[in-house]
């Protein structure tokens, strides 16, 4: 079984690749880990620092999951990407790895406060939805293989 699981080396995505290994470990799944540096949107040298820096911490986090993968015997592999995202999971995901399984972590907004600190939370959830979209809503309309979507916890 082949699984790519989008991997940015956040809490989330640690949590879904251990999620991952629990779920799928009796079926020998190889994971492929993908990471995806965003362009920067100019070419300042101010951003392109940034990139790099964006670049070199995917790398570390990548290492760190292989690491992980190794020590609980799992196959895995990794690419790193750079470009949108969305369309370069899904361009990884369909052009490339062709995975019977596509996992991501949904990123968590959870607030910490009350009541209003939730509700400005959703508000803002509610808004970035209709103005850019999520990478997880964004895949689950295009994707062409089950997609498995971990909540955050």
């Amino acid at each position: 079984m082949k699984i790519m699981i989008a991997y940015d080396g956040s809490r989330n995505a640690r949590l879904a690749l251990a999620q991952t290994i629990t779920m799928f470990r009796d079926l020998k799944p190889v994971i492929t880990l993908v990471a995806v540096a965003e362009n920067p949107r100019d070419i300042t040298s101010g951003n392109e620092d940034m990139f790099q820096e964006e670049v070199a911490d995917l790398k570390k986090h990548i290492a760190e999951a292989m690491e992980v993968c190794e020590q609980e015997q799992i196959s895995a592999e990794n690419m790193l990407l750079e470009g949108d995202a969305r369309k370069m999971l899904l361009f990884a995901a369909e052009k490339k790895i062709h995975p019977d399984m596509l996992v991501i972590a949904r990123h968590s907004h959870e607030p910490d406060g009350g009541f209003i600190a939730r509700s400005l939370t959703y508000f803002v959830d509610e808004l970035d939805y209709m103005t850019f979209g999520s990478v997880s809503s964004f895949l689950a309309r295009r994707i062409q293989c089950p997609l498995l979507i971990l909540p955050s916890r």
